[in-house]
């Protein structure tokens, strides 16, 4: 019988111990020869054969083909049960120790092999807890860490240790994605496990280089032998301008913190970005062209020195992280800052989306008004950019190859923003009572400035980046074009002066201009010489005083941050102030400027229709003036304070209590 007991111990029930239908061993009843004692005893020992012959049926099941009705498979699945297969290990050699040991005394009792075997009645219900957790979460790839992480946490030792080994069994798997991905900027991850993965930018999965499990060790390739690779072949790794790599947060186990997922997501695109790139490269980076040229090696030692650790070590793991990370920064702000000259970049991204170049956008509006003053056609946007190459060349701007990497489109409206869809509709109604000289909706509105970024500047100027651009040009762009017209207003006023025809202009239109010329000078200054010029300027001490890409990318973030901030794009209440008071100003000047000066009846009646008048100004202007006056004493809205000392420089503003105008 004891023998027959070592049988269902090890996976094999039999005439004695049988196995039911869901699985669990257990001994035949009523059994002659074994007292009411022995059953009992024999019951908890079918108990330990039950977890066994389930790890090994789960072993089974999880070791080769995905599994259809638990929708289990990947790499970190099989290392899980190579994890649990040698824990039991110990297991089958203790059941051999017993069996010699029956073989030589055959007096031996079963309470003898409960002795032997009474650590497992403790272990092996754990381990099958985290088993069923697994296949009831259908937890996949690096998830399986997070679930036996946690249950290794545990007060007991036996099981807190087995935990760990499989745990570290696992982690090899982690270890060896890790020194693709860090190593080569190879994204070996056929089944989706990573915390790190590719897509492409339309939202769509990108294609992962398909590996076997015998793959992902590397310990065989040299760099080159990797780099070759990655340019030869169908499916390969290769950032293009379509994809983009991000963190997976369901991936990532909790004590791996986000900063280290970050800093190991940078290294790996780096890496990826310089190796992929080495037939087109124009940069030196050392005698092999890769960007981890003669650290790979050391590296490459860390990451395997971590491995090899049973127990996951977060400094040391932080710790070798970071370094990699220091070394890449370093590397890339040298080739960023200094070879592909990221400053003088940084300038002309200045002097094109930031109206730096304030001459060529000056002769550009100039041109481009007849072309955007209604809604584009087929040929607007070929004619827009026909102008702005025009206005280049009438400043002086002849750098053909500068001007080739700058294109405006214009919308045609289907990805307009909900505020233009809102002036269409208004530009419809206003149309309908035949006054479209002063709707504020048109090409102008659709117009946005593309920009070609070199290599490797494109991990600086991402299409993200350039969408932010993008929302400043608009605005800065807009606030010039309304300041133009109120100029041109003043202009005609001048010219019907000195043609002694003063009687003709209205003394409150002529206020009224002086007032909202007055409001967009100083809002106009104020962003290009307090916002811009103050912004940048410290963008640029930080770009030459910190040797690290990491910091110096933050470091743009934060400058375009500030920008959109300190222009008011991301304070909604001044903003749709700003817009109220470009929109009135834009529709006065257009009147103006149609009229020659001498409104007529109707066109007075308009002037109040669209509250393009005095009191529509002075309620605009005095709300700005309230959300300024309540936040200059924010030290957090300083920018704020300084765009009100602009505008009330002498207390007038305060006088007549922010109503211009009257």
């Amino acid at each position: 019988m004891l023998h027959e007991l070592l049988l269902a111990l090890s996976g094999y029930p039999g005439g004695i111990f049988v196995k039911r239908k869901d699985g669990e061993i257990e001994i035949v009843k009523e059994l002659p020869f074994i007292s009411p004692n022995e059953t009992a005893l024999l019951s908890r020992l079918c108990q330990i054969a039950s977890y066994y012959h389930y790890f090994i049926t789960f072993i089974r099941t999880h070791s080769h083909k995905p599994n259809k009705e638990t929708g289990l498979c990947g790499l970190y699945l099989k290392a899980l049960c190579q994890g649990v297969d040698r824990i039991l290990d110990p297991y089958r050699q203790k059941l051999l120790d017993v069996e010699k040991e029956l073989l030589s005394d055959p007096h031996l009792t079963a309470a003898h092999v409960q002795s032997a075997l009474h650590q497992y009645s403790i272990l092996f219900p754990a381990i099958k807890l985290v088993l069923e957790e697994i296949i009831q979460h259908k937890a996949h790839g690096c998830y399986i860490l997070e679930i036996l992480h946690r249950s290794a946490v545990n007060g007991i030792p036996a099981v807190r240790q087995a935990l760990q080994r499989i745990l570290h069994v696992c982690h090899s798997v982690m270890y060896k994605q890790l020194a693709a991905w860090m190593l080569h900027g190879m994204l070996l991850d056929q089944d989706n496990e990573f915390f790190i993965k590719r897509v492409r930018r339309d939202g769509e999965p990108a294609n992962t280089m398909q590996v076997e499990e015998d793959e992902l060790g590397l310990g065989g390739l040299t760099g080159r032998q990797v780099q070759q690779m990655m340019l030869v072949g169908d499916d390969l790794p290769v950032t293009t301008v379509s994809e983009l790599y991000t963190i997976q947060a369901d991936k990532l186990p909790s004590y791996i913190p986000t900063r280290i997922a970050q800093q190991i997501l940078f290294v790996g695109e780096s890496v990826l970005m310089f190796e992929s790139d080495l037939h087109v490269q124009t940069w030196q980076l050392g005698e092999k062209g890769t960007i981890l040229y003669g650290c790979s090696d050391e590296f490459a030692k860390d990451i395997h020195n971590l491995s090899t650790d049973e127990e996951f070590d977060l400094m040391a793991f932080e710790a070798t992280i970071s370094k990699m990370k220091s070394y890449v920064a370093e590397k890339l702000w040298h080739v960023i800052v200094q070879e592909a000259d990221l400053p003088g970049n940084l300038r002309i991204m200045k002097d094109f989306y930031l109206l730096g170049r304030g001459e060529l956008f000056l002769t550009f509006i100039d041109k481009a008004h007849s072309l955007l003053r209604s809604i584009p056609t087929a040929t607007t946007e070929h004619d827009v950019n026909m102008a702005f190459q025009h206005s280049a060349r009438n400043v002086l701007l002849e750098d053909e190859s500068l001007l080739q990497r700058f294109h405006l489109t214009v919308d045609s409206g289907t990805r307009s923003t909900d505020k233009t869809q809102t002036q269409v509709k208004q530009q419809q109604r206003s149309s309908a009572d035949g006054s479209t000289g002063s709707v504020m909706v048109s090409g102008w509105n659709l117009l946005r400035l593309t920009c070609r970024v070199e290599r490797p500047l494109h991990i600086m100027f991402t299409p993200s980046v350039i969408d932010r651009y993008n929302t400043l040009f608009q605005f800065l762009l807009r606030v010039k074009r309304v300041q133009l017209e109120l100029q041109q207003c003043w202009a005609l006023q001048m010219q019907q002066k000195h043609l002694g025809r003063v009687h003709d202009i209205s003394a409150t239109h002529w206020w009224l201009r002086n007032h909202m010329i007055f409001l967009i000078d100083n809002l106009q200054y104020y962003l290009q010489v307090d916002v811009i010029e103050s912004q940048f300027s410290l963008l640029l001490e930080k770009i030459q005083n910190t040797p690290d890409f990491e910091e110096i990318r933050l470091a743009h973030d934060a400058f375009l941050t500030s920008l959109l901030s300190q222009s008011f794009l991301l304070m909604k209440p001044i903003s749709n102030c700003l817009d109220e008071i470009l929109d009135i100003c834009h529709g006065f000047c257009s009147l103006m400027i149609q009229s020659d000066l001498r409104l007529n009846g109707q066109q007075e009646k308009l002037l109040r229709r669209h509250n393009t008048g005095n009191k529509q100004f002075q309620r605009q202007s005095g709300l700005l003036f309230t959300y300024l006056s309540n936040v200059r004493g924010h030290q957090a809205s300083s920018h704020l304070a300084q765009l009100l000392l602009r505008i009330d420089y002498n207390k007038y503003f305060t006088v007549v209590s922010g109503q211009l105008g009257k």
